[in-house]
């Protein structure tokens, strides 16, 4: 809890509000809703745990590993460790601008194991069903070199004496949530036809969007346990940002993926492209019928929406007409094209028969090879 001062009252004194403060990194109790809550390996009953055991080298493990969290995040990156089960971690990750996963919220579920840090952890991504990246699969299995799920160089693999959970928390928001994340399936880009390949990129981009904001219905009804404040302070804050994505990706008015919301410090407009963009209707579609959704959600998590209504209007494309052709057009356009075949055909049997062919002798000819 901390203090901050919320205005000026009529005699000059200062009225103080008491706000939450979300920290980066704490320390909770409530482990109920981890998927690691139940896959704590059993030891004999002689033998203590080496993870409770104070003087074992994975409890001092873990230790070093909470202190690196403590000192060394990111703030697009939050974590919480669990008092009575120091196996468990769970982090939660701000997807960065310029990616299909801007504004979004990703949580990841992470288990050390009794032998830690000969084996990397285990890393469960929550993903309510949906498969948002080629690395992410919709059952929470995640494929990453660094945990030894996926291959890879031996420098990209988990090494006992330098590898750290700071390192595979990065490396999911840096490697697996980036801006072009069809890529990230193996064989996709490797043949050439660079244009179609970036045609497919984007369209996979519009179905990533679309799964990130459904993600985010889902997490505003059901926070997981111990993010419940910050889940809505997110989305309170970012909820106008969002919903002005929508509009401009929608409209074709910038690049699904790049809308800038002030980006970081030192971008230029050029990082984020800008201009007209085709997108699917099939995208169209489905923005309008979340973009309602999304505004009463992020109403009720106390966003000021300012101008944004809860109806997503489309800019259509007028699809032009062919003009119908009238019975005489058609008749001349017919003889055009039976004169054109003549001619052509004629022209072949000059260089057949080797004789100049004209007046009816070319149409007795023509009548006896016509094929």
């Amino acid at each position: 809890m901390a203090l901050s001062v919320h205005s000026m009252s009529q005699n000059g004194s200062c009225e103080v509000e008491e706000i939450d403060v979300f920290r980066q990194f704490d320390v909770v109790s409530d482990d109920s809703d981890h998927y690691f809550l139940n896959s704590k390996s059993k030891t004999k009953s002689a033998q203590p745990d080496p993870i409770a055991n104070a003087s074992s080298g994975v409890h001092k493990k873990i230790m070093q590993e909470w202190r690196i969290l403590e000192k060394s995040l990111p703030e697009s990156i939050i974590v919480r460790v669990y008092e009575k089960r120091l196996d468990l971690l769970r982090a939660a990750i701000v997807g960065a601008a310029g990616t299909p996963y801007h504004d979004g919220l990703f949580f990841f579920d992470l288990a050390f194991p009794p032998d830690y840090p000969t084996k990397p952890p285990l890393v469960h991504y929550r993903s309510f069903g949906l498969r948002i990246n080629p690395n992410l699969y919709a059952n929470g299995r995640v494929c990453l070199s660094l945990i030894n799920t996926w291959s890879g160089r031996k420098s990209e693999k988990w090494n006992p004496k330098e590898s750290t959970v700071l390192q595979v928390l990065v490396s999911i928001q840096a490697l697996v949530l980036n801006e072009k994340p069809y890529f990230n399936e193996p064989g996709h880009g490797i043949w050439p036809g660079k244009t179609i390949w970036e045609k497919k990129s984007a369209a996979y981009n519009e179905d990533v969007f679309v799964m990130s904001c459904k993600k985010m219905l889902f997490l505003m009804r059901k926070p997981p346990k111990n993010f419940e404040g910050f889940v809505v302070g997110h989305f309170r804050e970012r909820g106008s940002s969002i919903l002005l994505a929508c509009k401009s990706y929608a409209n074709g008015s910038v690049k699904v993926g790049y809308f800038k919301n002030d980006g970081p410090a030192g971008t230029s407009s050029a990082d984020f492209p800008s201009g007209s963009f085709d997108v699917s209707e099939k995208f169209k579609g489905y923005l309008k019928q979340l973009y309602p959704e999304l505004a009463a959600a992020f109403l009720k998590a106390g966003a000021s929406l300012g101008n944004s209504i809860e109806q997503l209007n489309v800019e259509e494309k007028k699809k032009k007409k062919k003009p119908k052709s009238s019975k005489k057009q058609v008749t001349e356009t017919r003889a055009r094209k039976t004169g054109g075949v003549a001619r052509r055909l004629l022209g072949k049997l000059k260089k057949v028969f080797g004789q100049k062919l004209g007046g009816t002798g070319s149409i007795n000819v023509i009548k006896k090879y016509r094929l």
